[in-house]
């Protein structure tokens, strides 16, 4: 399937000169994906949700501050090869490109429902998240941001004292209920509110009751539910109980199985790519792929590369922190590491995953060994 069939000419564009505060009224009253960034006319990035959260810069600031890059599509593009692109660039929304010019966009959304009828063959539990981060009831609104950003996700389930789902937090209420309050006035007895607001208890800001998937459903069961409801992302539970958290699906889950082939491949999904600085996103994913082979026996079937930039900086280059995740058909297996400037932080990241590698797959050489030795033993 072209992506030309699936791409629309219909979207918002902000220019880079403006400010803020109108375009953060701007999520609040359409609820967009994502906006287009242009200067000039030409396409320069997107501002997504996801950056106006994590962004603590005023009204006044020019969106050129905080706007994201996102990878140009081709109106000829394959659709497996958009959704791997949207994948690795941690976005939902892209330009597509006709040569030079910026001809529309495309969305998770539309791929999602152009591909809708082909997802029946694909089961929830084949794809979903089970490495599930959650939040407490009383918890701060502060914390659960903190919690969002560290893990580089979209969502965090509300669990009670006793383990069960009462509730689910998304980036999407945490901008809603941010940009809502910045619309205040903030003068005398409101000037201390920006602090108050992350004090907030978690438990009064999540949604409930939490619309959930069986991880028995298809996959095209809960995509449609997202789409009909205006979702991203969906709470998994066994099916037989909705108090119990099994899992995390998300759009990103469903376009990342859309890039699987038969052949050998993994996707590597970078976070803040715009660090990248004498490493290209091939480079990564290259470096990646070599130390995920050497699982062997063991299906890699994603890696996730987070960089985050900490203020510290050396002759002018930034002390740069690099988390490296694989997830697996036998469990997930990381490395983290820091160096000055991306590239430092992802050797020494890439270098602390590979010993890991290497020592689970020791680990397992010897229950393999370990129980050969047991077998003879029962033999005797």
């Amino acid at each position: 399937m072209n992506i030309a069939d699936i791409a629309t000419t219909d979207y918002t564009a902000v220019s880079t000169d403006e400010r803020l505060g109108k375009v953060r009224t701007a999520f609040d009253e359409e609820s967009p994906r994502g906006l287009i960034v242009t200067d000039d006319g030409a396409y320069a990035g997107v501002l997504t949700q996801r950056s106006l959260m994590q962004s603590h810069v005023e009204d006044s600031t020019k969106v050129s501050a905080v706007m994201d890059s996102a990878p140009r599509i081709e109106r000829t593009a394959d659709v497996r090869e958009v959704a791997r692109m949207l994948v690795e660039g941690n976005t939902k929304v892209a330009p597509v490109v006709e040569g030079e010019e910026l001809w529309g966009i495309v969305t998770a959304d539309g791929i999602l429902d152009a591909v809708l009828e082909n997802l029946d063959a694909l089961t929830v539990s084949q794809i979903q998240t089970d490495d599930v981060v959650t939040v407490a009831e009383d918890a701060r609104v502060g914390q659960a941001i903190n919690r969002l950003r560290e893990h580089g996700i979209s969502r965090l389930p509300v669990v009670n004292d006793a383990g069960y789902l009462t509730g689910v937090l998304t980036t999407h209420d945490l901008v809603e209920f941010v940009v809502r309050n910045m619309n205040q006035p903030t003068e005398g007895e409101r000037s201390g509110d920006s602090q108050r607001m992350l004090d907030i208890p978690v438990y009064d800001l999540m949604n409930s009751p939490v619309e959930t998937v069986s991880s028995a459903d298809t996959v095209r069961e809960a995509v449609a539910k997202m789409l009909d409801n205006d979702y991203n992302g969906v709470i998994v539970t066994p099916g037989d109980d909705d108090r119990h958290v099994v899992g995390v699906l998300t759009k990103t889950d469903v376009l990342r199985a859309l890039t699987f082939t038969e052949e050998d491949h993994i996707d590597v999904q970078i976070t803040n790519i715009s660090l990248l600085d004498t490493i290209t996103r091939d480079g990564v994913r290259e470096s990646v792929t070599q130390v995920a082979d050497k699982f062997g026996e063991m299906q890699v079937q994603h890696a996730h590369v987070r960089f985050h930039e900490h203020k510290e900086k050396l002759r002018g280059m930034p002390l740069v922190r690099c988390g490296i995740r694989l997830r697996t058909d036998k469990g997930q297996v990381a490395g983290t590491g820091e160096g000055y400037g991306a590239e430092s932080a992802f050797r020494v990241a890439l270098d602390k995953l590979e010993r890991n590698v290497l020592e689970r797959k020791g680990i397992r050489a010897d229950e393999q060994r370990r129980g050969q030795i047991l077998r003879k033993l029962n033999e005797i």
